[in-house]
């Protein structure tokens, strides 16, 4: 599964109404800060920190005389696990990723949109990024403690694709919780055939997600031939032509 703009669109602020107090009050650009899993629940459950990827979105945005360019530092922490399940073999199958995205606070008000989005709707995001994920369809909602807040926690049947070849996955996600500066969500994929043992050890990962993240721990999630390092799918040559059909620069910041 290509995940490499997953949630791309959440960074898209509503912020035309307040363009031209952004300059003044130094609210141009707004950057997230990574958060994690604690070592201790990843070697629990196997999972491995494999990726620390910056997401920019840059916006334009105008009101009357004023013209502002805002830019919004977002970050996808990502988690893999090896397994093993028919018909694809030993691969890194099960993900687990934490994204950060920056709040935006003008004159006490709070302009990024993740804070308000229903996990049904995060999953929509989710589902529109990936390139291979299809027929998602909502099962059931749990309360779940993450950063010590309770939020809602929900879980989709769909199908995704793994070198072509469709398998059936459990998709998590979790609502917004709140850190000092910026809106944490979680989301969790492993096909079904595992799903009475991943299923809790998404949960465990969602309750012992931590503020900050050491990059050192990451490893090369390319390991099993199936992945490179940066996250990409080894061997897609589209990969860069795609970023700038999506309007992708070199620096990793999308245009919209």
């Amino acid at each position: 599964m290509k995940r490499r703009h997953l949630l791309a669109s959440c960074g898209t602020f509503g912020l035309t109404a307040v363009a031209g107090c952004l300059g003044a009050a130094g609210l141009a650009e707004h950057e997230a800060t990574p958060a994690g899993v604690a070592p201790a629940t990843r070697a629990e459950t196997g999972y491995e920190q494999t990726g620390i990827e910056e997401l920019a979105v840059e916006e334009e945005v105008e009101i009357s005389v004023y013209s502002e360019t805002v830019v919004a530092r977002n970050y996808l922490v990502e988690h893999e696990k090896a397994i093993g399940v028919e018909p694809l073999g030993e691969q890194r199958s099960a993900v687990f990723t934490v994204l950060t995205t920056p709040k935006v606070d003008v004159a006490g008000r709070e302009f990024n949109p993740v804070r308000e989005m229903s996990a049904r709707e995060l999953v929509e995001l989710i589902e529109g990024n990936y390139d291979d994920l299809e027929n998602v369809e909502h099962e059931r909602d749990d309360d779940v403690e993450i950063l010590d807040q309770e939020t809602t926690e929900s879980r989709f049947s769909a199908r995704a694709a793994f070198g072509g070849i469709p398998v059936d996955v459990n998709v998590h996600v979790s609502e917004a919780v709140e850190t000092a500066e910026d809106w944490v969500v979680t989301i969790g994929v492993y096909p079904q055939q595992v799903a009475p043992r991943e299923e809790d050890n998404v949960r465990s990962l969602m309750e012992n997600v931590t503020e900050g993240v050491d990059e050192d721990e990451t490893v090369d999630g390319g390991e099993d031939g199936e992945r490179a390092s940066n996250g990409d799918e080894v061997g897609d040559n589209e990969s860069d032509e795609d970023d700038h059909e999506n309007g992708e620069t070199d620096d990793g910041i999308i245009d919209l």
